[in-house]
């Protein structure tokens, strides 16, 4: 008599390594190449350059435009040694951005969007463009002026302060390719500054993570990321000092009634 897996039903739920079962001692070797393909995907996802060229033709179907940007870091390999150089523009693209803010200031956005590669190309080219798309209509409902959308090349989360500064937007919204985990490979983060400036802490930031189609859904976010704006323009702020008070109560309801009609 077959007995059924008591783990299986929940493991439908969850992306998490639960339920993986022992052979003896150790695990069974099917959860065995199974982590070993994890790590390699992990792995890939760090190391894998991001197409750029395909994230600006996504870009442009949305009908955005985009400035190529670059962190000072030289390489891969630097990037991730040097944490601190991905936090800052080379100095090749501050000149260009400096040029830009020069030429245009009355082009000062008032959200700057920055799209960075971090720690998981996978993440931004499958995850960026959906993303958009469901955040672009909230903001243009709201009137809100962006500015060229800036890719970001080998960036940390921190660089979009230094664009954000250089720009003069009142706020920068930083898509960036989260650490993957053993799970999640191609998580996408969003983070969210006020007034940004150099030398601003992760405290002066809000996120909004796990952004992907087997997390939080980009309707979802697109949602958290919009009501947080709001309340970042109005109340001067954002990190932990803004609360995350938005009525998801009438957002879910508001989606199945899309779906019923």
């Amino acid at each position: 008599m077959t007995t059924q897996d008591p783990w299986s039903n929940l493991k439908r739920f969850t992306d998490a390594r639960i339920g993986l079962g022992r052979s003896g001692a150790a695990m069974p070797t099917r959860e065995v190449l199974d982590f070993a393909l994890a790590h390699a995907m992990a792995r890939d996802a760090v190391t894998t350059p991001l197409d750029w060229g395909a994230i600006e033709a996504s870009a442009s179907s949305l009908g955005l435009q985009t400035k190529r940007v670059a962190s000072a870091a030289g390489d891969r390999s630097e990037y991730l040694r040097r944490p601190d150089l991905g936090r800052q523009l080379s100095a090749d693209s501050r000149q260009v951005l400096a040029e830009h803010a020069g030429a245009t200031p009355y082009l000062r956005p008032d959200l700057l969007i920055v799209i960075g590669d971090g720690l998981s190309s996978k993440a931004v080219a499958a995850n960026f463009a959906p993303m958009l798309a469901a955040l672009l209509p909230l903001l243009r409902e709201k009137s809100w002026k962006l500015g060229s959308v800036l890719l970001a090349n080998e960036a940390r989360v921190a660089l979009g302060d230094d664009a954000g500064e250089l720009l003069a937007a009142k706020a920068v919204l930083m898509l960036i390719g989260e650490r993957p985990g053993l799970s999640s490979p191609d998580s996408l983060g969003a983070y969210l500054t006020y007034k940004p400036r150099v030398g601003l802490k992760d405290a002066d930031r809000n996120c909004v993570s796990n952004i992907r189609a087997r997390g939080l859904s980009y309707g979802e976010a697109a949602f958290k990321l919009t009501w947080l704006l709001d309340q970042a323009f109005k109340r001067q702020m954002t990190g932990v000092a803004l609360k995350d008070e938005a009525d998801y109560g009438g957002y879910l309801a508001a989606q199945s009634a899309k779906q019923i009609t």
